[in-house]
């Protein structure tokens, strides 16, 4: 589906039980530079039991890309107004990388809003200078070259160093996946990612429920930074999943609706 919030056109999935559910619905944010089907088996699994949102955040998927930068804030408000045109909310936030830097703006700016908060492959820090002048760089570097070029950088890094042989299947759709989000949205959420704040004074003030995923190979956001929040957050619960990248939502599917089932039902029953 599709829908117009805040002059940009936001295409969305709803799906699973209806608005009349008792349970929070889920939100699932996704990461940078992906769409929805990251969550493919999630949504699938848990629209079962669930009301299930899944967006393709501006620039990317199926969505508008405007010219950027696009602020962590800004697509907070995104799903502040898709959240308040489907008539949802309080949510379970579930965000993956990028998704979790937007889920902690949203957290800043919408609390009331959150039930329950999942982060997954994420951290709450800020760039540094040199991971700033990085960003700028790969937006560039797309600019010229079109989104081949984001692939070339994180494609081999995505992923557990073992799934590129052993899953070829996900393989390709992370592939295909980046190389369908747009130039303008690799740019304006690089550049945007950059302009971010640090969010770690959230971590010991957050009161939700709290599920932290992670995989044990990612390459990208290391696995330390999932353990560190894990302990400043009030009760959280903390989850490596083994032989899993940057994408364990899709690498070990199966493994994450387990841990995503177990969680929901003790906190959401």
């Amino acid at each position: 589906m599709e829908i117009q919030v805040n002059n940009l056109r936001l295409f969305f999935l709803d799906e699973g039980a209806g608005e009349k559910a008792a349970r929070a619905p889920l939100l699932f944010v996704h990461g940078f530079p992906l769409n929805h089907e990251t969550w493919s088996s999630q949504i699938q699994t848990l629209s079962a039991t669930h009301r299930v949102i899944a967006p393709d955040l501006r620039g990317h998927g199926k969505s508008e890309a405007p010219p950027g930068p696009y602020t962590m804030e800004q697509m907070a408000d995104d799903l502040k107004a898709l959240m308040d045109a489907r008539r949802c909310g309080p949510v379970m936030m579930i965000g993956h990388s990028m998704g979790g830097y937007i889920t902690f703006a949203f957290l800043r700016r919408y609390p009331k809003l959150v039930a329950g908060f999942g982060l997954v492959c994420t951290r709450p820090g800020a760039d540094t200078p040199e991971g700033k002048t990085n960003r700028e760089n790969l937006a560039q570097r797309v600019e010229k070259d079109g989104s081949i070029a984001v692939v070339d950088a994180m494609f081999p890094k995505m992923l557990a160093p073992t799934a590129y042989a052993e899953q070829l299947e996900v393989s390709e759709n992370v592939r295909r996946m980046m190389l369908a989000t747009p130039v303008a949205g690799i740019a304006g959420a690089s550049r945007g990612m950059a302009l971010r704040s640090d969010s770690s004074d959230l971590l010991p003030t957050i009161k939700v429920p709290t599920l932290i995923i992670t995989g044990a190979n990612d390459q990208l956001i290391s696995p330390k930074e999932s353990e560190s929040m894990a302990k400043q957050i009030p009760n959280s619960s903390l989850h490596i999943i083994s032989s899993a990248g940057h994408l364990p939502s899709m690498e070990k599917a199966g493994k994450v609706n387990r841990i995503l089932r177990e969680f929901l039902t003790k906190n959401f029953a």
